[in-house]
């Protein structure tokens, strides 16, 4: 499963409704709560864009590339499930390009999700 997305929230929750709609899950909507955490840690990646975690209170997706859109796989198991986790009802994402040149997106969920032993949905 891909999601591809520009900058845009509306971009960004399309990509993700249309991957729950397809399992029977509810709409996920973008929260500017949630999108200010994820930007304020895309610029502390800025440096190295590395694909580390923030351990923050929200559920985190990462990914990063070579252009300006976020084409990333969802087929490992732990992404895809935080995309459908049914119980993540609020999305934020930001996109950052590293000193590298690469560019770094998180998307970061509320309630948090992928709990070990439970269903996503």
């Amino acid at each position: 499963m891909y999601i591809h997305a520009k900058n845009s929230p509306q971009d960004y929750v399309d990509a993700y409704n249309a991957a729950r709609a397809a399992v029977g899950v509810g709409p996920i909507e973008w929260n500017d709560h949630v999108a200010a955490y994820a930007e304020q840690y895309a610029n502390e990646r800025i440096n190295d864009c590395l694909l580390q975690h923030s351990s923050g209170p929200y559920g985190e997706n990462l990914a990063m590339g070579s252009d300006d859109s976020l084409t990333g796989t969802y087929a490992q198991c732990g992404h895809y499930s935080q995309v459908v986790w049914g119980n993540s009802i609020r999305v934020g994402c930001a996109r950052v390009q590293c000193y590298n040149g690469g560019y770094f997106v998180t998307c970061n969920y509320d309630p948090l999700g992928n709990y070990v032993g439970q269903w996503p949905y």
